[in-house]
């Protein structure tokens, strides 16, 4: 039987990760990553457990790559570290990927293929056909992946539209030719299940950019996705039409113009681009510039203007600042804080809940439902997204008459088994999650973010103490500093009587008592915790030094 075992992307939103098996032939559906949620203090980023595919490593044959956004594409880096293998994408991903994997040392030692859409490849027993999706990014494809047993189509991220700036619409008609050929299973995108309707088109977005680009007296600073090339085209078109410059600003907005325009998906004409050391020489009305920042990410370029330290840009009263993203749910604060600052510095801020400004990469509820009435399939799985949207998603197809027991709702780990008589989940091989922090790779688990939680929540009282080893006297100390805990110079009278607690151990375990220092300290955390909490309500973390000189 064909065995389909997500290792991210089900029951969240990133993380996604598909491992596709027949025989003795594996491969994989994208590598992505996931943003850290509120709880992981400290952690730079999320990737998937992949302890699967290194038990499976000698029949792993490739990963196939749908689009070039991080939640994609993110946890490649890691994989690719472990495991040698070939990856598979469309040019303007592998253009992303090949970037990243530079800055890992990495790109020496992997062999990338570029597939177009409608080109096949064959891995093994398996047939894959690239079919063009639109997405919020250039070069997206959903996969027919043509098994023993049947096809399998994987939609990766889509939706359907009729307008696009950058001419790659949704090939509803090979969907529709792989319908009537025949589908055994459905791999659908369900982030937007909620939503009702139709995603609203690109040419409304534009003609709304228009129409505040018309309105601005000075400058034009607009902040996006780096990966949205099809709206920076737009800006482009914009200020080419309003005869201004225009100026890229960040690094990842400066990484992915540069791969566009190589390979053709971006449009600049000549001498219409200038660089930001320009700018003095022309006049604020003459100027659009693109950003980074439109999560509120803390060191992007918009976020330095909002908080007047970016070196060459100040924020002037004049300025229209144009947020053309949506607020990802958890960025909702920092985003008002650069919009409030932005405020404060005079400048005019048009962002998603005042105007429409953005529209979602992902199939609304009606767009969905196009796309299980276009392939027909026998069985249904929804991916892409959190618990409550495959739920949902499972309802929809019900609606457009797939049986109940033909629907698969499955969770990370699960294997589910599949050919045209049917399909059963086994148990979970134990799919998790696996914590970047730094240079660490795993090595931030649950017990070390409560710990950080603690400190952050409660604070850190340190105890330093020198015995003399023979005598068994106190030569040094108690000293008590603490860190996030209490404001020592106001509250002086709380430490002093911390180490009157301190020394009343010390008396009472006489240094004949075996093991003296082990016992005291010991018996010094679990006294400074019960005083603290007594005497002000808190549980800071208690580091004892304790030394015999």
């Amino acid at each position: 039987m064909l065995k389909l075992v997500p290792l991210g992307g089900l029951g969240e939103i990133g993380l996604n990760m598909m491992v596709v098996e027949y025989g003795d032939t594996i491969f994989v559906i994208d590598a992505g990553l996931m943003f850290p949620e509120a709880y992981m203090l400290g952690v730079d980023y999320v990737i998937p457990d992949m302890d699967y595919l290194r038990q499976n490593r000698s029949r792993l044959s490739g990963v196939i790559l749908t689009h070039a956004h991080e939640d994609h594409i993110g946890a490649l880096p890691f994989l690719l570290r472990e495991i040698s293998i070939p990856v598979f994408g469309t040019p303007f991903t592998l253009g992303v990927v090949r970037h990243k994997l530079e800055e890992h040392d990495l790109l020496a030692s992997t062999s990338m293929h570029e597939v177009l859409p409608r080109e096949r490849l064959k891995i093994g027993p398996f047939d894959v056909e690239f079919i063009r999706v639109n997405h919020s990014i250039v070069d997206g494809v959903g996969l027919a992946i043509r098994t023993p047993v049947g096809m399998v189509i994987h939609t990766g991220d889509f939706k359907m539209s009729h307008t696009t700036m950058d001419g790659m619409l949704t090939d509803v008609n090979r969907f529709a030719q792989c319908g009537e050929e025949g589908v055994l299973a459905l791999l659908s995108d369900s982030t937007n299940v909620e939503k009702e309707g139709h995603t609203i088109s690109s040419q409304e977005i534009g003609n709304e950019l228009a129409r505040i680009t018309e309105a601005a007296k000075g400058r034009i600073i607009v902040a996006l996705f780096a990966s949205n090339i099809a709206r920076i085209q737009q800006i482009v078109n914009i200020a080419r039409m309003r005869g201004r410059k225009i100026v890229f600003n960040g690094r990842s907005i400066e990484v992915s113009v540069s791969i566009a325009r190589k390979l053709g998906y971006l449009n600049i004409p000549e001498g219409m681009e200038i660089d930001i050391d320009e700018l003095s020489g022309y006049l604020d009305d003459e100027i659009i510039m693109v950003t980074t920042g439109s999560q509120g990410e803390p060191m992007s370029a918009l976020s330095r203007m909002s908080a007047g330290t970016h070196k060459q840009i100040k924020i002037h009263s004049d300025d229209t600042v144009v947020l053309s993203s949506k607020f990802i749910p958890g960025n909702e604060k920092a985003i008002g804080n650069i919009i409030n600052n932005l405020y404060r510095q005079g400048a005019d801020v048009v962002y998603e809940k005042i105007s429409r400004i953005h529209v979602s990469g992902h199939a609304f509820r009606e767009e969905l439902k196009m796309m299980l009435n276009l392939t027909k399939p026998k069985f249904f799985m929804p991916v892409h997204g959190e618990y409550r949207h495959l739920v949902l998603h499972t309802r929809l197809a019900r609606e457009v008459g797939i049986p109940e027991d033909h629907l698969i709702l499955a969770q990370n780990g699960q294997v589910i088994e599949l050919d045209e008589n049917g399909f059963q989940i086994r148990s979970s091989i134990g799919a998790g999650r696996v914590l970047i922090d730094g240079k660490g790779i795993g090595d931030v688990g649950r017990s070390v973010l409560k710990e950080r939680r603690i400190l952050s929540e409660e604070g850190l009282v340190v105890v330093n103490m020198a015995f003399d080893e023979e005598t068994g006297i106190v030569v040094y100390g108690p000293d008590i500093v603490s860190r996030g805990f209490v404001f020592e110079t106001e509250t002086g009278h709380l430490l002093q009587d911390a180490q009157c607690v301190i020394l009343e151990i010390v008396e009472d375990v006489t240094p004949d008592v075996p093991n003296r220092v082990d016992k005291i300290r010991s018996r010094l955390q679990t006294a400074l915790r019960q005083y603290f909490f007594f005497a002000i309500g808190r549980r800071p973390v208690i580091l004892p030094f304790l030394v015999e000189v």
